[in-house]
């Protein structure tokens, strides 16, 4: 079964143990007739199940091309040395995503799942720099069919403090499958071979699994 078909509904079912509990509070604030507490829960309800809101994407057919994995806007742009796992120098691309944001992270490119670190850290704001560095991450690294290396790398922010991967070692992933998760905003990085060509520009708003952000030369 292709990665992701376990994780194709509407509502990630990372977001049930949040909805079920508000729920619960909006029908006993309602049937004990306090009517602010229950517009309160509701439109908190109604936040939450549209947080771990789950579309369908159209991924782009080109095969050279590398996707964005994350809804958001592309804040930083640099060639870094990676730590994971093997070295070697990158184009670093820095993806914002606030709480408004699909967050519901997919696969750059196709491979196979190399690594997968995870690192403990701090929580700072994830738009700003240090970050990168600092906060909370998972990363994961994938082999393409020709031996390249693509990695994504999740970081938790402020209010993010949970990260979720769905994915193990040896995997056999596809462009554009759902692979993850972080919740109430965050940040996403991807590393993409030295000498790819670019796609976007700090600034710009991409879309998980259907915006184009580089092209493996």
């Amino acid at each position: 079964m292709p990665n992701g078909m376990n994780h194709s509904s509407f509502i990630v079912k990372e977001g049930i143990p949040f909805i079920i509990p508000l729920g619960v509070a909006t029908l006993i604030a309602f049937f004990s007739g306090i009517t602010w507490l229950t517009v309160l829960f509701v439109l908190l309800t109604l936040f939450v199940m549209w947080f771990f809101r789950n579309p369908e994407r159209t991924i782009p057919d080109n095969p050279i091309q590398i996707i964005s994995p994350a809804d958001g806007k592309v804040i930083r742009i640099e060639e870094v040395a990676s730590e994971e796992p093997s070295g070697g120098s990158f184009l670093k691309i820095s993806i914002f995503m606030n709480v408004f944001s699909v967050h519901v992270n997919r696969i750059p490119y196709s491979g196979e799942v190399l690594a997968i670190r995870y690192k403990p850290g701090k929580f700072l704001s994830a738009n700003l720099d240090k970050a990168s560095a600092l906060n909370e991450r998972n990363s994961v690294m994938i082999r393409t069919d020709d031996g390249r290396e693509i990695m994504t790398v999740q970081i938790a922010g402020l209010i993010a403090r949970r990260i979720v991967c769905w994915l193990k070692e040896g995997t056999k992933v596809k462009k554009g499958e759902r692979f993850g998760l972080i919740r109430f905003g965050s940040r996403v990085e991807v590393f993409i071979p030295l000498g790819s060509t670019l796609l976007v520009k700090e600034g710009d708003r991409v879309r998980a699994g259907e915006t184009p952000i580089g092209e493996l030369t």
